[in-house]
């Protein structure tokens, strides 16, 4: 009996493995024995259920709507119908709160379902409705705050609401900490049933035309999106942000580029959640034509382990990416895809939509490293923007640095010059086509001496930002001329300040001991917090004066909001931000220079 030993994790998840008859009906006895304990649900042949088991016995259509309207009026041309429907899951009545918006005397219009984020609210596109769509917002969210209407939740299944105060959501792991053993016991489950059950109520609308159906996601709508684009009834979905390889992946730290490269045993409920209800598990499955918008440093999965999404449709199925570069919850430089895919997908309009580019990291002839990308339909391209960064394997914490990049034939080249050859550069591209249609390359990633004789040409700077250089890692910022014709930049946005990533990259990563020294014109005296890393702040003084100023700031001035302790180092940190204390202004200060200078003392 040599398997009979093992956990019934592994043994199950092996089962398929095994060739040996003997010891595969002897695992099987084994699980039998195992199940009733456990509650463990697998599917016929012994393995984890696939997306396909957990939904063959829910039907979105079944069951009374019992609508209720709350608000219902036409204004401005627009019909407006705020109510509740129920949703009947796992023997439960979920009364769900929908928003409809449409425009008067609207005929065969082509219905969209708009999802919110975490902790959101229904909030139906105006773009959309305004373009003569039927769209259709609804919560999912639950009880929360003092919201007069929401998504109202059995008891018995409270877990649907994301506020831990009234509920707490269940991914992988119980309230109590224990493992799932069924799929159905995930918030997820909940949530995936209500959008399909909402889409029902969408194609029902006297106005819709049910054979146009879409969907876009944002945020956590987004990772919603993977499960609807299998309900047949979608002809396109775009999801924002929210691709999967959070559970396990992300809550772990299980980078593809760790080095090493270890993945820590799951846990049965990961196991079962990985299988069954994960964004990445529902791929094989989908129909629709799907979309996928991030910013490369927003913290939603693995963008890496994303690409492993788009190998697994199904051939025939359309995809499409496009990533902004240093974005977080932002995609404004490339947000007219969302538009343009579903009207292609949907309305079925003639839109260009290039294939997916190719792309590749090689040495060239002086050993640098360089990112070469070959384009479809190189005639239509607008332009192409290359990208680089340095050493860190998790996706959302690398400093994204522009390299210029030049047209070789009907490819692109850019050089990636890095500190060590031993470390991993990665690299993308986003091509802009002659339409405003933005697509992403692969992620690329090389450690450079494994491809030849490698050359390290970059050094470490004390100049962080000066001038025309480093200016586009910073957020929320123009570039402006200051007195004497020095070249800095100004922030443009007064509530949410300006930030960089940059000190993420070890060009620019403090050496021990440095304090970061500032350059600054501000005819008016006005009071920031600087915030260095997540949780190190303090309130940084901007004198009045009609010249260039310069300041250093140590790093015990900043002081860890949870630990209440002061910043050691600045070498510890690996982004900062500006933003303005309240009743000032940090749009009338001119940066012109951050760098490394003295020592901390």
């Amino acid at each position: 009996m040599p398997h009979a030993w093992l956990p019934w994790l592994p043994c199950a998840q092996r089962y398929a493995a095994m060739k040996d008859g003997h010891s595969r009906k002897l695992l099987l006895a084994l699980l039998a024995a195992l199940l009733p304990a456990t509650g463990i649900q697998l599917a016929r042949g012994g393995g984890l259920l696939t997306p396909k088991a957990v939904w063959k016995d829910y039907d979105p259509d079944k069951g009374d709507l019992r609508e209720e309207i709350v608000r219902q009026e036409t204004a401005g041309g627009v019909c407006c119908r705020d109510s509740y429907i129920s949703a009947y899951v796992l023997g439960q009545e979920i009364r769900v709160y929908c928003l409809y918006r449409v425009k008067a005397g609207a005929k065969a219009a082509p219905g969209l379902l708009d999802v919110h984020g975490w902790m959101g609210a229904p909030s139906p596109s105006k773009e959309f409705m305004d373009s003569g769509w039927a769209v259709m917002a609804f919560d999912y969210c639950g009880q929360t705050g003092d919201r007069k209407h929401y998504t109202k939740y059995p008891e018995r299944i409270r877990h649907g609401n994301m506020d831990p105060r009234f509920g707490g959501p269940v991914h992988a792991t119980t309230p109590d900490g224990k493992s799932i053993t069924d799929p159905k016991q995930s918030s997820d489950y909940l949530w995936y049933a209500i959008q399909r059950r909402v889409l029902s109520y969408l194609e029902r609308q006297p106005e819709v035309d049910k054979t146009r159906l879409g969907a876009k996601g944002y945020s956590y709508g987004g990772t919603l999106m993977w499960a609807l684009g299998t309900d047949p009834r979608v002809k396109a979905v775009v999801a924002y942000f929210g691709i999967g390889w959070n559970v396990y992946y992300r809550d772990k730290a299980v980078w593809m580029y760790n080095n090493p490269y270890v993945e820590p045993e799951k846990t049965p409920g990961e196991a079962i959640f990985l299988a069954s209800l994960a964004p990445e598990a529902y791929v094989p499955y989908i129909t629709a034509a799907t979309l996928y918008l991030n910013g490369s440093n927003d913290h939603h999965g693995g963008h890496e382990r994303g690409l492993e999404s788009f190998e697994r449709f199904q051939k025939g199925v359309p995809w499409s990416f496009a990533v902004q570069a240093r974005g977080h919850h932002n995609t404004e430089k490339i947000g007219q895809n969302c538009k343009l895919w579903l009207e292609r997908h949907v309305l079925g309009k003639d839109v260009f939509w290039p294939a997916h580019p190719q792309s590749a990291i090689r040495l060239d002839g002086d050993g640098v490293p360089e990112l070469v990308v070959t384009p479809a339909s190189p005639e239509r391209i607008a332009k192409a923007e290359f990208y680089y960064a340095l050493k860190s394997p998790c996706s959302f914490a690398r400093s994204w640095r522009d390299t210029a990049c030049v047209r070789k034939g009907d490819a692109w080249a850019g050089k990636m010059p890095v500190m060590n050859v031993d470390d991993y550069v990665f690299g993308y591209a986003n091509i802009t086509y002659d339409n405003t249609v933005v697509v992403s390359t692969d992620f690329n990633a090389a450690i450079p001496s494994r491809h030849g004789p490698a050359r390290a040409t970059d050094r470490e700077s004390d100049t962080i930002s000066s001038g025309g250089e480093g200016l586009a890692a910073w957020s929320n910022i123009a570039e402006v001329e200051g007195p004497g014709g020095v070249k800095g930049f100004r922030p443009i946005d007064n509530q949410r300040g300006s930030g960089t990533e940059q000190l993420n990259d070890p060009k620019w990563r403090a050496p021990a001991g440095k304090q970061l020294g500032i350059k600054f014109h501000c005819t008016q005296p006005q009071t920031l917090v600087l915030t260095a890393g997540d949780y190190n702040e303090g309130e940084i003084e901007i004198p009045a004066s009609d010249a260039w100023q310069e300041m250093a700031v140590r790093a015990d001035q900043l002081i860890n909001r949870l630990s209440r302790q002061p910043m050691k180092d600045w070498s510890q940190v690996g982004k900062i931000h500006l933003r303005p204390k309240a009743a000032s202004d940090i749009t009338k200060v001119i940066f012109a220079e951050f760098r490394w200078v003295g020592n901390s003392k």
